[in-house]
């Protein structure tokens, strides 16, 4: 198995992130293709990275579709065997690409490989231990799920799979990654972590700050709706219960102490708690969307 600079794409989904996005776009080699999806709908965010980077293709999406819509939106504009999704956040050392097209050569297999992120004390990948996987700071090491904020698909095997659709565009925000990678185990698929492959990921700096009250709503309504969709889609109906039980309770009486309290910000944080959840639930589609003003 071969990855070269020519059968490699770049996935970057944004929404107001022109504050960053440059930043990980300049880390990248502009050997490589960059496919933009902007949720934000920017022409003039479009124009002025279009101009400024040769390497780089922005798509606008007529709405905020999400992240796993958006990455599936960019999958169908890349030709090449290979995407590289990154989040618009992330910022690749000198080396992470060299390396992930060096080890790649040396493994059979693999349906999604991730780089390793530079902050050590939150690991972007799940060791399944009744496998017995451990980590290992060398060799490529085989892992139950990565996050998705660095992750690459080998395009040429998945499109392979029948009735694989990729990203799961149910999932607005949150999980998509965990659920991918769950259905590429079902499919026989390894997921591998690089060691020596590293990126900084900088973490909830992906929309411009100036939004971050909203942003923080849409977050937990969006957590919450995920969290009971992912269980009922793959364990089913009651252990999704079982597993948000006390997330419905805690949330329920935050809001109701938050309430009595007139502290506005953290009663309107638990609402949309309890909104997502239960509609969530109920079976509603993941629709709450941030009111942002441009």
């Amino acid at each position: 198995m071969s990855i070269t600079r020519q059968n490699f794409s770049v996935i970057i989904v944004s929404f107001k992130s022109d504050h960053v996005i440059e930043k990980c776009i300049n880390s990248i080699d502009n050997q490589i293709e960059i496919i933009v999806i902007d949720n934000s709908n920017d022409i003039q965010f479009k124009n002025k990275i279009e101009k400024k980077y040769n390497n780089v293709k922005c798509i606008l999406s007529s709405s905020n579709i999400g992240m796993g819509a958006g990455n599936n939106l960019g999958i169908k504009n890349v030709s090449n065997d290979y995407a590289f999704i990154l989040n618009p956040d992330v910022i690749l050392k000198n080396d992470t690409i060299d390396e992930i097209i060096k080890v790649v050569k040396s493994i059979d297999s693999f349906g999604l490989i991730a780089p390793i992120s530079d902050k050590t004390q939150y690991p972007n990948y799940k060791l399944d231990k009744n496998k017995k996987q451990i980590f290992d700071p060398i060799n490529p090491f085989k892992v139950k799920s990565v996050d998705g904020f660095a992750m690459l698909l080998n395009l040429k095997d998945l499109r392979k799979i029948k009735n694989f659709n990729f990203f799961d565009e149910n999932f607005f925000l949150y999980l998509e990654n965990e659920d991918l990678c769950l259905e590429l185990i079902k499919n026989n698929m390894n997921i591998y972590i690089i060691p020596k492959s590293k990126i900084s990921h900088l973490g909830g700096e992906a929309v411009n700050p100036k939004y971050e009250d909203e942003i923080e709503l849409s977050r937990n309504w969006h957590w919450m709706w995920s969290k009971f969709y992912f269980n009922k889609k793959h364990y089913g109906y009651l252990v999704a219960i079982s597993k948000v039980i006390k997330n419905l309770i805690s949330a329920k009486i935050k809001f109701f102490y938050y309430l009595i309290t007139f502290n506005n910000k953290k009663r309107r944080i638990y609402q949309m708690r309890l909104l997502g959840l239960l509609n969530s639930m109920v079976g509603r589609k993941s629709n709450y969307r941030p009111k942002l003003d441009n």
